[in-house]
C-alpha cells in the first residue's frame, strides 16, 4: 500500500499511461480529451461509435502529438465492459486518469416510458461508473497517484419528475464521488464530480426534456455554457482536487439558492416547471 500523500495534482504524463475517456466521441467527453491531450496525456477514447471516435483520435494526435488509441465498446453491457482493461493492458498502457463521462437520458412521465431503455439508463450512468472505478481505482490508489472524473449533472441535485431516472442516476454519481473523494483524498488520488447545468450538447437530441411546455434546450439558453467551458472547469478542478465542480455562474447561483428550498415546495414547481406541453 503507498504510504499516506496529499497530492492533488494530475499525474504527469508518461509513454505507458493514458486517460480512460468514456462517451468521447460527442460533446463533453470529446472536450475533456482535447483537454488532456493539451496537457500531454495519452488517451484512450471509448464509445460505440467507432468511425467518430478514429475522427477525433486522428485530430488529438495531429493537435497535441499524443498517442490516442480507440476502442469501441457499448458499456451498458457487461461482458465487452468487462473486456476494456485486458484490451487496454494489451495496448501497454496504464490507466491513471479515468472519466467516467458515458451517459444519455430519458424523458416524460416514468410509467410511460420505456422499462428496458430505463434499465439501460441506469446501466450506463451507474453500473458502468461503479465497475470501471472499482477496476482502476485500486491500483491508483497502490502506486499513490490516479485521478477520476464522474460527470454527473446539476440535475442530480434535486429530484426531476419527467426525468426520474436520469436525476435519480446523477445523483448516485455525485454522492458516489464525494464518498470516496474522502477516501482516497490522502492517498494521492483525485476523485471529483463534475456537475454541469444546460450545455450546447447532441444530449437534447435523444433526451425530450420541456420546461414550461417549452423544449427545455430554449429555456435554459441563457444558462447554457459549451461542452468546452464545462470540460476545462472540470479538468482544472481534477489538477486543483476539487470535490464537486459546478460550472457557471448562473447555474452556481441558482444551485446554492435551492440547498434553502424544502423539497415540499421545489418539487411541485419543478414538476409544473418539467411538465410534458400534451399533460397541461
Amino acid at each position: 500500500m503507498s504510504s499516506v500523500v496529499d497530492s492533488m495534482s494530475l499525474p504527469k504524463p508518461s509513454a505507458s499511461t493514458a486517460a480512460l475517456v468514456t462517451g468521447a466521441s460527442a460533446g463533453i467527453g470529446g472536450a475533456i480529451a482535447h483537454e488532456l491531450a493539451a496537457r500531454g496525456h495519452g488517451l484512450v477514447l471509448v464509445a460505440r461509435r467507432k468511425e467518430r471516435l478514429d475522427a477525433l483520435a486522428d485530430e488529438l494526435h495531429n493537435a497535441h502529438g499524443v498517442r490516442t488509441e480507440t476502442i469501441a465498446c457499448d458499456l451498458i453491457e457487461a461482458e465487452p465492459r468487462s473486456r476494456l482493461p485486458g484490451q487496454i493492458a494489451e495496448l501497454g498502457l496504464e490507466v491513471e486518469i479515468l472519466i467516467n463521462n458515458a451517459g444519455f437520458a430519458t424523458g416524460g412521465p416514468f410509467y410511460e416510458s420505456d422499462p428496458q431503455r430505463e434499465i439501460q439508463q441506469v446501466k450506463l450512468l451507474v453500473e458502468a461508473p461503479v465497475a470501471l472505478t472499482s477496476v482502476f481505482l485500486p491500483a491508483m490508489v497502490e502506486r499513490g497517484r490516479g485521478a477520476i472524473l464522474n460527470v454527473a449533472s446539476t440535475a442530480g441535485m434535486q429530484p426531476m419528475p419527467y426525468s426520474a431516472g436520469y436525476s435519480a442516476g446523477k445523483a448516485y454519481a455525485l454522492r458516489f464521488s464525494e464518498a470516496i473523494h474522502q477516501e482516497v483524498r490522502k492517498r494521492g488520488v483525485t476523485v471529483t464530480a463534475l456537475a454541469p447545468g444546460p450545455m450546447e450538447t447532441e444530449f437534447w437530441e435523444g433526451a425530450g426534456w420541456q420546461a414550461g411546455g417549452r423544449s427545455f434546450e430554449q429555456v435554459t439558453k441563457p444558462a447554457m455554457i459549451s461542452a468546452e467551458d464545462a470540460a476545462r472547469a472540470g479538468v482544472r478542478g481534477l489538477e486543483s482536487g476539487e470535490r464537486v465542480v459546478l460550472p457557471g455562474l448562473p447555474m452556481r447561483t441558482a444551485m446554492f439558492a435551492s440547498r434553502y428550498i424544502p423539497h415540499a415546495l421545489k418539487l411541485p414547481a419543478l414538476e409544473r416547471a418539467m411538465r410534458p406541453r400534451d399533460r397541461r
